[in-house]
């Protein structure tokens, strides 16, 4: 049994920012992939691939550890999930070439998946015995979340061009900035009892009830669509600004993703109140309206165009998503609800990897302005389909 003490302000800040922080490193090498490129040689569709191997580190950690928080605590699973983050920031800098991206990339990815579920957790006990139950643990597990995978970029790109080793400075930086990050989450108190002895282990069980499952095919389909527009601005977002705009800075590609990553956090923020169907049918105008720009700027080589577009996306992205996690929540029966979300959190990583690693393929023997188009139409098309349907169960 585990001394539960309560935390407070302190705790509960140290949290947030130790979540914020991890989230911010998983997006660092997004502005640097074309300096990947050149360093080592291998065709710029490779960087989805790259990508996609985060993604899947984060489902695989999803269902084989993300749940070992309620057992084992929420600080060890915080701990373990920093040291992987750390592993991995050393793995850029020891091994920069193809093989050891991708394992650095699986890396991070394990540790986030382990992360995220936990620490949100945690974030909202911590709140309950400071302050009682309230919207700021979600307002502040968003900002972390999201808000995190935009500063990665932002924050690679400043260093990126303020330093000589733009491959180096970043890495090393936030080795330093992770080593505090443990020891900062090893101060965090515990919330979780740990039981004695330990049940045995089994992973995450992943499934849905009859009575919820038309809901969580639509909620699905939206949040996968969705993603591909966060995993399109985190692994393409270098090879188009490069090829079509002529823009190859990395400060410029990182101000471009946190806008994206960032519109999709403050889009949560600013419809917390709002009701759901009032949510969904923000997200699915503007999801619409972005693509629809993300599709037509490439072909008018307009920059501001595809920035616009990309954050009007965004936004709708971020809307999409709470308005999912709210209606399969409520769906579900309370006793299944930690099984039907983690269903759906796999889904939009899923939406990360299949459409991203298709649009890589397709950049390999196509031109990127039809690609993004057909990206565009297809994405649209599937989120505005399912939005429909969730609308009717949020309007009943």
């Amino acid at each position: 049994m585990v001394e539960r003490r309560g935390g407070g302000a302190a705790a509960f800040w140290t949290l947030g920012a130790v979540f914020l922080l991890a989230m911010s490193f998983t997006t660092i090498p997004t502005p640097l992939y074309a300096a990947f490129e050149r360093q080592d040689g291998f065709p710029s569709w490779v960087v989805t691939v790259v990508f996609a191997a985060y993604a899947v580190g984060v489902a695989v950690a999803l269902v084989l550890v993300g749940h070992l928080g309620d057992v084992l605590g929420r600080r060890p699973v915080a701990v373990a999930a920093i040291a992987a983050e750390l592993v991995a920031a050393v793995l850029f800098l020891a091994a920069p070439q193809l093989p050891g991206l991708l394992v650095a990339r699986f890396v991070s990815g394990v540790g986030i998946g382990a992360l995220t579920a936990s620490a949100t957790a945690q974030l909202s006990e911590l709140h309950d015995r400071w302050r009682g139950p309230g919207a700021l643990p979600g307002a502040v597990a968003t900002v972390a979340n999201i808000g995190g995978l935009g500063l990665g970029p932002l924050v690679a790109g400043v260093l990126a061009v303020a330093a000589p080793a733009p491959l180096v400075l970043p890495f090393v930086v936030y080795v330093v900035a992770l080593v505090a990050a443990g020891v900062a989450a090893l101060l965090v108190p515990e919330t979780v009892d740990r039981p004695d002895p330990l049940p045995p282990y089994r992973p995450q069980r992943v499934a849905v009830a009859p009575e919820a499952r038309g809901g969580f095919l639509a909620a699905g389909a939206a949040v996968f669509a969705g993603f591909s527009v966060f995993g399109l601005f985190g692994a393409v977002t270098p090879t188009v600004m490069a090829r079509i705009f002529g823009v190859p800075s990395p400060l410029a590609i990182g101000a471009v993703t946190w806008s994206v990553f960032t519109a999709g956090a403050l889009a949560q923020l600013a419809f917390l109140k709002a009701s759901l169907r009032a949510s969904l049918i923000s997200a699915m105008v503007a999801i619409a309206a972005g693509l629809a720009a993300l599709g037509v700027a490439p072909m008018l080589r307009a920059l501001p165009l595809f920035v616009i577009g990309g954050i009007v996306a965004g936004a709708g992205v971020g809307l999409v998503f709470r308005a999912c996690l709210g209606l399969v929540g409520s769906m579900a029966p309370e006793e299944r609800r930690g099984e039907t979300l983690a269903g759906l959190f796999l889904l939009a990583y899923l939406g990360l990897i299949v459409p991203v690693l298709a649009v890589g393929g397709a950049l390999a023997a196509l031109p990127p302005v039809p690609v993004l188009g057909v990206f565009a139409v297809a994405v649209a098309a599937l989120v505005v389909v399912a939005g429909v349907r969730l609308e009717r169960r949020a309007a009943g």
